[in-house]
């Protein structure tokens, strides 16, 4: 099931990809103007803070969700180039960000996963929490169709990840007591 959504997002990027970067901003609302920009980052963040746990724990899970947050990251991107939206993340680094709110939220998020595995872990449940109740929002804010599907795609991988994190949690010693 998980390669098949995989599967299902690269086809799905590839067709958006296709599509020519001729839509107008001025097409969009505020709140998805602002929702896009916000999931990109939020997107990026994500994929920075489990790059820094990788390196810092060696756990896989890290890497493999660093490399899917990467996807996302690559799906919304397409979506500011088709509406031709300056993309916030363009010209930062790891760690780096346009959006003081997730500046601040890397920060503490790294400094708290910096403790322990199982505090490295607990800030991929907040993180995975985070995108979930966010993109439930942009998902009541926009009803364009190529939007709606990006942030479906990203929210069934959010519960995904979030599962996981979970599962792991669940298995580390002394979680039962």
């Amino acid at each position: 099931m998980r390669k098949k959504v995989g599967v299902l997002m690269v086809l799905l990027m590839t067709a958006l990809a296709a599509l020519p970067c001729l839509v107008s901003a001025a097409t969009l609302t505020q709140p998805e103007v602002d929702a896009l920009l916000l999931m990109r980052e939020e997107e990026k963040m994500a994929r920075d803070v489990y790059l820094q746990l990788y390196d810092l724990w060696g756990l896989p899970i890290f890497r493999n969700l660093e490399k899917s947050e990467q996807t996302h990251m690559d799906a919304v991107k397409t979506l500011l180039c088709r509406y031709g939206l300056e993309d916030p993340a363009v010209g930062k680094g790891v760690g780096e960000f346009s959006n003081k709110d997730l500046q601040t939220l890397y920060d503490d998020l790294m400094e708290y996963g910096s403790i322990s595995v199982d505090n490295a872990l607990e800030a991929g449940v907040g993180i995975e929490e985070t995108d979930i109740s966010d993109l439930e929002e942009a998902l009541n804010i926009s009803k364009r169709k190529d939007i709606t599907k990006v942030f479906i795609n990203l929210l069934q991988a959010s519960y995904r990840h979030l599962e996981a994190f979970h599962t792991m949690l669940d298995s580390l010693p002394g979680a039962s007591e």
